[in-house]
């Protein structure tokens, strides 16, 4: 039918300095990028989802992370650069977009014939996301200037990962 784009986790607690899981200068340096591939996306018909980082105060994630993106909180909103585009927003609190959110159902009735997915972080949310998309038989396209990790290593060993064993397409340009 046509295509989605997942904009993950492009949020005030990942991109703006100061927060407990600020990714970085690399991060930042994607926002364009980003931007453009949602512009791209618009214009040739694409539906965007926003799927943003949301959790309870208790959330057991934090036994591996810094506490973030608390429900309610500023930290869990689309970063003002992107805002504008972020009409269909999905809260979720784990790393794969698909758990426990309605991304499957929403997927289900757009039936697209590509899922594109851009954001942070390459070797966490992304990855996780990319994988649950592939087991549910989506064709799936990353554009790695659109993606960044705090870890670069992990960051290349995500990609070589996304590309390889879960058959992702990777396209090395915008």
């Amino acid at each position: 039918m046509g295509n989605v784009l997942l904009v993950v986790d492009m949020v005030v607690g990942f991109l703006e300095p100061g927060h407990n899981l600020f990714c970085g200068d690399k991060a930042r340096d994607i926002i364009p990028n980003v931007r453009e591939l949602i512009d791209q996306e618009i214009k040739s018909g694409s539906e965007v989802i926003f799927v943003n980082d949301n959790h309870q105060p208790d959330d057991l994630e934090f036994e591996m992370f810094p506490v973030h993106c608390l429900v309610g909180t500023d930290e869990t909103l689309v970063i003002p650069e992107l805002r504008e585009f972020a009409s269909n927003v999905i809260p979720k609190n784990r790393y794969s977009a698909f758990y426990g959110t309605a991304l499957e159902q929403e997927l289900a009735l757009l039936k697209p014939d590509k899922v594109t997915i851009c954001g942070v972080c390459t070797d966490i949310c992304i990855l996780h996301t990319t994988a649950d998309a592939r087991n549910r038989d989506y064709k799936v396209e990353i554009r790695e200037s659109t993606i960044a990790s705090f870890d670069e290593e992990a960051h290349d060993a995500a990609l070589r990962h996304m590309e390889t064993i879960l058959g992702a397409g990777i396209i090395r340009d915008l």
